[in-house]
C-alpha cells in the first residue's frame, strides 16, 4: 500500500475524529445511551470492551429506595482490581435510623467531601473516607470546620461506570473523578467566576447511630503548601471504625492544574471525643484560624486543612491529581507523577478500563448476544467488578514491617473464604499467592494472622480464625509461591494459642481482634460454652471447619498431628442435641453449658438467634437451624444426624418454604421470608447441598431461584451487604455453572448460565464450558456432561479434573428433572463420628 500524504490540518482533523469517536465508544450503558453493536466479537477477542456491561450502582440501594439501608453498601466511584484509592463521594444521612455510609455513597445522602479511600460492601461502623476535597460554589456562611455549613444535595442523577464517577451539586458546582492505584484525579465546573476547593485533613465518615463508640476518629495531621499553592502535602493519622484501629498514618500530595488566585491554611480545635483527649462542646464548632503556609496539629491534634481559590472570570474547570501513601509524601508524589501523567481525566478512566479489562474481565469470558441474554452478561461482569475493589494491594507499602507482599481490608475472610478465595485461586493465582503471603507476614510480626483487617490493624472475629480456611483451600489445589511449612505454623497459632481478651465492648467475653478468643472452652471441654461465650454455637461450628484445614496441611505436610485435627474437626457433634425436635424435624445444634448439659431444650428454638443474629448471640449471621447444615468436611455424619438421605431432603425443602423464617433479620435480610437466607455467608452452600443424596437438579433448581429472585441488574441488586464482593462471587459461581467445596479440591457441578463461556485459569490454560440446548427460562437442567470430552457419571469434579490444567466441560441441558448422576456423591475428608455423641 503506498503512503497517504496528508496536509497537518487534515491530521489534526482525523486525530480529532477519532478521539471524538474513542469517547463514544468508550460510554457505559450507565453513563448515557451507546450506539448498540451489530457485530459482536467472538468470546476469545481479548480486546472486547467488556466493561461496557458493568452497573456501578448495583448494590447501591436497599428495599426502602433512596436509601442505602439493606442493601449491598458498595463503593461508587473511580478505581482500578485491587486499588489502594477507591476516590468517590461521601455523604451523610439525616435519617439515622436507616444510615448507612460504609462505602461512601449513598443514594440520596448529602455530599460532605470527595475522599480517597473507601470500603465496599462492608458492615458494621464505617472505615475511611480520607484525605478529601469538597468544592464550594461560595465562602459565604461557611465555617471549614462545620461541614453542616456546606454539604450538599445533589441535582439530576449521578453517573457512573468503570474508572469514572460523577455528579451535580445542588450548587450548580460538577464534579468528575477518575482513579488509578495510588491516585485520582479530580474535575471540578463551576457555576461562577469565584471557585474555591477545601482540603480537610480532618475529614472521614462519620460513626452513625448504630455505631456509637465504634467510630472512627482523627489523631492530627499536617499540610503544607508548596508552589505558590499549587502544590499541597502532608499526612493525616486515623484511627478506630470497623476495625477499632490504632491510628494510622497516610501521606498525601495533591497539585491543581493551575496555581489559585490564593491559598490558605487553617488550623482548628479538635472537638471530636477522640480517647481521653477532648469531650463534646455544647456550643458550634469554632472557627478555624487561617495562616501560614504549613500548619500541624500540634500537641492536641488540632484539625488542619486548607482553602483554596480562583478568582476571575475564567470558566474552565479546577483539576487536582493526587497521591497517597502509607510510607512517605515522596511516594505520594511519586505515585501521582506516574499514574496519572495526563491532566485530561479521560486518559485516566480508559487506563483502569484498559486495566480491568486485561486483569479481571477477560478471564471470563462469555458471548455477548445483547439481544438474548444482555441482564445475565450485566450480572456476570458487574459481579466480577465487585469481588476485585477488596482487599487493596498495598504490596511496598507496608509501613510496619519491611514486606514485598502487603495487602489490606480483609474485611473479611469470615465472608469471602467460601467460595470468593477460590475464584482468585483459578482467574488470580499471582495476587491470590501474594495475599496470602501477607496473611502469613501478619502473623510473623503481629502475632496472629487476621479474620478481618483494615487500616493495618486486626479486627474483628466474627466467628472462627477463618484464615485457615484459605490457606488449607490454597494448599490443597497447589497454589504455587507460598510458605507451606510458614502457613501451618500461622495455623497452629490460632489453634492452640488463646488471644489476650481485649475486652472490647462489643464483645467482653472473649478476644474478637483475632484469632479464637473461645479457644480455652474449644480445648478444654470440646464445644464453646454458652455460660461464660457468646456465639456458642457458630463458633463451635467454624472451629471444626478450621481444624478440618489443620488437619488438610498436616496430612500434606506429613505431620503426625494429622489425627489430632480431624477428631478436633468433629466436636461440632458435641453441640447436636439429637432428641430436639422443630417442626417436625428431629436433631439441631444446641447451646450446651460447661458442665455438658443443654441449656433449657424445653424453650429453645433453633430457627431464631436468642437474642439476635450478632455478636451477642447464639449464632453469628444465621439460625441455629441454618448453621446445623455447615459442616462441609463431613456432610456424610450430618445427613445421618438428621434422620438419613429422605430427612436431609425434607429438612432442605422445607428451609426454603415461604414463611418459614421466624427470625427477624432487620437490615440484614430484608424481604426474605425463607430460613434460607442467602444474603449471609452462612447459607451460601447450603442451596447445593442436594448433590449428597445424588439429587443434583434440585441444587439446580434452588439456586437458580434464588439468584434470579435476589440478583438484579439494578440500585437494589443485591440481597443486603456485598461483603467485599463475597454475594457477588457466589453468583459468578452459580452462573458458570459449579460451586467450591471449601478446603477440598471438590467442585460440585451445577448449571451454567452460557451457552459457552471460556475462563483462564492462571496465565496460559483454559477452561472451557458449553451448554448445549440451553435454555434459562425452561431448558437449564442438565441431562448429562462430558468432561474432556468423556462421559461423566459424578455430579462432582476434582480439582486436577479440568482446574489444574485447563479441560472442557460440555452439558446437555433440557427442559426436564433429570436424575443424570449414578455415580457416588460428594467425598466427607473429615468423616469421623465421636464416641460420646
Amino acid at each position: 500500500m503506498g503512503s497517504l500524504n496528508l496536509s497537518l490540518r487534515t491530521r489534526v482533523l482525523v486525530v480529532a475524529a477519532l478521539l471524538i469517536l474513542a469517547l463514544i465508544a468508550y460510554q457505559s450503558p450507565y453513563s448515557s445511551s451507546i450506539l448498540p453493536f451489530k457485530t459482536l466479537p467472538s468470546p476469545a477477542d481479548q480486546q472486547y470492551d467488556y466493561s461496557q456491561y458493568v452497573n456501578p450502582f448495583m448494590g447501591s440501594e436497599g428495599a426502602m429506595p433512596g436509601l442505602a439501608f439493606g442493601g449491598g453498601q458498595i463503593f461508587v466511584g473511580g478505581a482500578v482490581p485491587f486499588g489502594v484509592v477507591k476516590a468517590g463521594i461521601d455523604t451523610y444521612e439525616t435519617d439515622q435510623r436507616h444510615a448507612t455510609i460504609n462505602g461512601g455513597y449513598t443514594p440520596h445522602g448529602l455530599v460532605t467531601g470527595v475522599s480517597m479511600m473507601h470500603e465496599s460492601g462492608t458492615g458494621g461502623p464505617p472505615k475511611y473516607g480520607i484525605i478529601s476535597q469538597m468544592p464550594l460554589a461560595t465562602l459565604d456562611g461557611v465555617n471549614v470546620l462545620d461541614n453542616r455549613t456546606y454539604w450538599q444535595q445533589r441535582v439530576g442523577h449521578d453517573v457512573a461506570s468503570v474508572g469514572y464517577f460523577s455528579t451535580k451539586l445542588e450548587n450548580g458546582v460538577g464534579i468528575q473523578l477518575a482513579g488509578a492505584r495510588h491516585s485520582a484525579i479530580f474535575q471540578y465546573n463551576f457555576p461562577a467566576a469565584d471557585r474555591h476547593v477545601l482540603v480537610d485533613v480532618s475529614h472521614y465518615l462519620p460513626m452513625e447511630t448504630s455505631s456509637l463508640g465504634k467510630g472512627q476518629y482523627y489523631d492530627g495531621g499536617e499540610i503544607q503548601l508548596k508552589a505558590g499553592g499549587r502544590v499541597y502535602t502532608g499526612w493525616g493519622s486515623y484511627g478506630g471504625g470497623f476495625s477499632q484501629s490504632a491510628p494510622m498514618t497516610t501521606y498525601f500530595c495533591g497539585e491543581f492544574e493551575r496555581s489559585p488566585s490564593e491559598a490558605r491554611t487553617f488550623r482548628g480545635r479538635n472537638t471530636d471525643p477522640v480517647k481521653a483527649q477532648h469531650t463534646w462542646a455544647n456550643a458550634d464548632p469554632s472557627e478555624a484560624t487561617f495562616g501560614k503556609s504549613m500548619q500541624d496539629s500540634g500537641p492536641m491534634n488540632d484539625r488542619v486543612g486548607a482553602l483554596f481559590t480562583w478568582k476571575g472570570s475564567n470558566s474552565s474547570p479546577i483539576r487536582s491529581r493526587v497521591g497517597i501513601s502509607m510510607i512517605s509524601v515522596e511516594k505520594a508524589c511519586a505515585f501521582k507523577d506516574h499514574e496519572i501523567k495526563s491532566w485530561a481525566l479521560n486518559v485516566t478512566v480508559q487506563a483502569a478500563v484498559e486495566e480491568w479489562n486485561t486483569d479481571v474481565f477477560s478471564k471470563i469470558q462469555v458471548p455477548v448476544d445483547e439481544s438474548r441474554n444482555r441482564t445475565d452478561i450485566v450480572l456476570l461482569y458487574s459481579s466480577l467488578y465487585f469481588m476485585h475493589l477488596m482487599p487493596s494491594d498495598r504490596r511496598n507499602e507496608n509501613p510496619l514491617w519491611p514486606s514485598t507482599d502487603s495487602w489490606d481490608d480483609f474485611y473479611a475472610l469470615w465472608d469471602t473464604f467460601r467460595c470468593t478465595v477460590s475464584l482468585y485461586h483459578l482467574i488470580q493465582p499471582v495476587y491470590y499467592a501474594s495475599m496470602i503471603r501477607s496473611l502469613i507476614d501478619i502473623w510473623k510480626w503481629d502475632g496472629f494472622m487476621p479474620d478481618a483487617r483494615s487500616g493495618n490493624y486486626n479486627g474483628l472475629v466474627q466467628g472462627g480464625s477463618n484464615a485457615d480456611n484459605v490457606l488449607a483451600d490454597a494448599y490443597i489445589k497447589g497454589l504455587p509461591g507460598v510458605n507451606w511449612t510458614e502457613a501451618y505454623q500461622a495455623m497452629l497459632k490460632d489453634a492452640t494459642v488463646v488471644p489476650y481478651n481485649q475486652y472490647n465492648p462489643t464483645d467482653l467475653t472473649g478476644d474478637i481482634q483475632q484469632g479464637r478468643g473461645a479457644l480455652e472452652d474449644w480445648i478444654r471441654f470440646g464445644f464453646i460454652g454458652v455460660d461464660v461465650h457468646s456465639r456458642s454455637i457458630s463458633r463451635t461450628v467454624e472451629y471444626s471447619l478450621n481444624d478440618y484445614s489443620l488437619a488438610v496441611l498436616a496430612k500434606g505436610l506429613g505431620y503426625e498431628d494429622q489425627d489430632l485435627w480431624v477428631r478436633r474437626s468433629a466436636q461440632w457433634q458435641n453441640l447436636w442435641a439429637h432428641d430436639l425436635e422443630h417442626k417436625g424435624f428431629k436433631g439441631f445444634l444446641a447451646p450446651r453449658f460447661r458442665n455438658g448439659t443443654f441449656r433449657d431444650l424445653e424453650n429453645y428454638n433453633p430457627a431464631v438467634c436468642h437474642p439476635n443474629c450478632g455478636w451477642p448471640g447464639l449464632t453469628y449471621e444465621g439460625t441455629p437451624f441454618e448453621y446445623s447444615f455447615t459442616v462441609p468436611h463431613d456432610m456424610q455424619t450430618l445427613i445421618q444426624f438428621m434422620g438419613g438421605a429422605n430427612e436431609f431432603e425434607r429438612r432442605l425443602d422445607y428451609i426454603f418454604t415461604p414463611k418459614s423464617a421466624e427470625q427477624n433479620l432487620g437490615g440484614n435480610g430484608l424481604g426474605i421470608d425463607t430460613i434460607m437466607n442467602i444474603g449471609n455467608e452462612p447459607d451460601f452452600g447450603t442451596p447445593f447441598e442436594y448433590h449428597y443424596i445424588n439429587k443434583q437438579h434440585k441444587s439446580v433448581e434452588r439456586s437458580r431461584t434464588l439468584a434470579n429472585q435476589y440478583f438484579h441488574d439494578a440500585d437494589y441488586g443485591v440481597p443486603g451487604n456485598s461483603d467485599a464482593g463475597a454475594l457477588n462471587s457466589w453468583l459468578i459461581w452459580v452462573m458458570i455453572g459449579l460451586y467450591p467445596v471449601v478446603t477440598q479440591t471438590v467442585y460440585l457441578i451445577g448449571s451454567p448460565w452460557f451457552s459457552e463461556l471460556n475462563m483462564t485459569l492462571g496465565e496460559r490454560k483454559m477452561l472451557t464450558i458449553k451448554a448445549n440446548n440451553l435454555d434459562n427460562h425452561e431448558h437449564f437442567y442438565v441431562q448429562s456432561v462430558k468432561v474432556n470430552g468423556q462421559p461423566w457419571e459424578r455430579n462432582w469434579l476434582e480439582h486436577d479434573d479440568v482446574m489444574a490444567n485447563g479441560g472442557t466441560i460440555e452439558f446437555e441441558m433440557g427442559k426436564t428433572k433429570r436424575r443424570w448422576e449414578t455415580g457416588e456423591v460428594p467425598p466427607s475428608p473429615g468423616h469421623l463420628i465421636l464416641d460420646n455423641v
